[in-house]
């Protein structure tokens, strides 16, 4: 790929990103850029798994745009990393439990699919990954550890471990410090990852020699071979300088470790590699996320309301921010996905979020003719508690429209069936007409009903919408929503209208332009929706109107 230096002025973070090693690599020489993320096999991937690959995907590829070279993404997995406890969502915990200092890779899969429980959770990110189509090559730090890639790293860090001991020592209390040493050594008899002083450094034969606390046996331990385990911030820096890793970015919760692993890095000989710091996620009450209280949002359970470039989307907007990642953020950030979708068909723009998530291409499929929006309204006025119901509306706004030649819409159709039966219909509280409000909607059956001929003339879809949408706006220009002419014009209407329409006839604030939910549940039904809310109750109290 040809390199367009131009890519530097483009205001979009995966590019200011791939500046970043572009320089690094023009002052090392290198022509091939690696950039890592790191998975930790204890359990299963999450939406922060996702949202880690995905963005570092993003850079991967501004880089190679930018630059015209090759890079490389490595999936690291840290399954040579001793189980610590027992995870609550695995079966046959009690096996586990006998297992419990063991690397990962060496206990058995409490499944009873793979040869060990860190193989279990590697083929599970592996089919994550796969199945949202990412490029990249996976590792096992097992693997690595034992054929050798790390020996010469291994035994760099044995010279160095004073050294690497000092830029750690600060940070640990007076017991830890005592005994810490960047290497974990494996027993050669229990198999466990122990966590141990080293009481000698031999850096010329390549050993360390370490004590059993409760058997009291010494052993003189090679760090080659897979013998050992480094520390994980010393493991980290290992990495980088073994590997000569030029990106990889982590969460705010890490910073502290980044900045310890550079140091260690540097102690080696090497450069850390470029950093980025991504905020973490917050529940709908704005508290950290944790996976032991179950308070934040699944990749499965947002999957199950919208397609997978819409959580791409999501995680693509200011990742230096923290944000709700809650329900309510699925259908925004669906139709802002599909709003950039729509300009990046006008113009291949590469500061449009989705030039990233579709990886510089144009996607090759019809563009929906309904929002997300618009179809939760349409479910919503309609009670279609089926796909096939809500194709029945559809098909008023777009009668060509079917699965087959529309197949985002298709899924979106689906979508929107789950998500609002699950958390919009059971919510709705349609409010009544107010004395005040009254003429406006009357006016708005008088309306619709005198030029329903008129509107079903029109082609159905956009123009049927706006022409439904300026009978909407002449029943409002009467109060309470009427807003004053300026400079001799025609009178506006206020925001409270809108409100309105969707408090009394729907249930919810706000919604999509109204024409076009009308356009698509089609002209008798509006008319009956309303004038079924005209025959409710009225409320003794005034609605509030918004100002203009």
């Amino acid at each position: 790929m040809n390199a367009d230096p131009t890519l530097r002025t483009i205001k979009a973070w995966p590019f200011e990103e791939a500046a970043k090693v572009a320089d690094r690599l023009e002052a090392s020489g290198k022509k091939t850029a690696l950039f890592e993320t790191g998975y930790g096999p204890s359990g299963l991937p999450h939406i922060g798994t996702f949202g880690e690959v995905a963005r570092t995907s993003w850079v991967r590829n501004a880089f190679t745009r930018l630059t015209g070279l090759p890079g490389k993404l490595l999936a690291f997995s840290d399954d040579m990393d001793g189980l610590r406890k027992v995870p609550d969502n695995v079966p046959n915990g009690d096996v586990l439990r006998q297992h419990l200092g063991k690397s990962l890779s060496a206990i058995p899969d409490p499944f009873g699919t793979h040869d060990s429980f860190g193989a279990h959770n590697n083929a599970r990110l592996r089919a994550f990954l796969d199945a949202f189509g990412f490029e990249y090559q996976f590792a096992s730090a097992t693997d690595y550890y034992k054929s050798g890639r790390f020996d010469a790293a291994l035994l760099r860090m044995l010279e160095m471990h004073e050294e690497v001991r000092q830029v750690i020592l600060p940070t640990l209390g007076p017991d830890r410090r005592a005994t810490y040493s960047p290497f974990l050594p494996v027993h050669p008899k229990t198999g466990v990852v122990m966590q141990v002083p080293m009481e000698e450094v031999r850096a010329a034969s390549g050993t360390v020699v370490w004590q059993d606390p409760e058997t009291g046996e010494r052993f003189e331990t090679p760090v080659t071979g897979g013998h050992v385990k480094a520390q994980w911030k010393a493991d980290w820096a290992m990495r980088w300088f073994a590997l000569g890793v030029d990106y990889e970015m982590s969460g705010k919760d890490l910073i502290d470790s980044v900045k310890l692993s550079s140091a260690i890095c540097r102690v080696l000989g090497a450069e850390p590699p470029v950093s980025m710091t991504y905020e973490l996620f917050l529940d709908a009450s704005g508290q950290k996320i944790s996976k032991s209280k179950g308070n934040g949002l699944t990749i499965e359970e947002w999957l199950r309301y919208a397609p997978p470039e819409s959580l791409a989307y999501f995680m693509y907007g200011q990742p230096g921010r923290a944000k709700r990642l809650h329900f309510d953020v699925i259908p925004r950030a669906t139709d802002e996905y599909l709003q950039q979708r729509e300009k990046l068909r006008i113009a291949a723009d590469p500061a449009n979020p989705d030039w990233h998530i579709h990886g510089g291409e144009v996607p090759n499929t019809p563009e929906p003719p309904l929002t997300f929006g618009m179809l939760l309204n349409l479910v919503t006025v309609s009670a279609a508690d089926t796909p096939e119901r809500l194709w029945s509306f559809v098909r008023n706004y777009a009668p060509e429209a079917t699965a087959e030649n529309q197949p985002l819409l298709g899924q979106m159709v689906e979508y929107a069936v789950a998500y609002s039966r699950d958390f919009i219909l059971p919510g709705l509280k349609p409010r009544a007409v107010t004395a005040e409000e009254r003429p406006a909607f009357e006016a708005l059956v008088q309306l619709l009903t005198q030029h329903q001929g008129e509107i079903e003339a029109l082609p159905p879809g956009l123009p049927q919408a706006e022409k439904i949408q300026e009978y909407v706006y002449d029943a409002g220009r009467r109060d309470p929503f009427l807003v004053p002419a300026k400079d001799g014009g025609r009178p506006g209407v206020s925001r409270g209208w809108f409100s309105a329409l969707y408090q009394v006839l729907v249930g919810t604030d706000q919604g999509p332009r109204f024409g076009s939910v009308a356009a698509a549940y089609g002209i008798p039904e509006t008319i009956r929706l309303v004038e079924e809310a005209l025959a409710r109750p009225a409320d003794t109290a005034t609605a509030e109107v918004d100002p203009a």
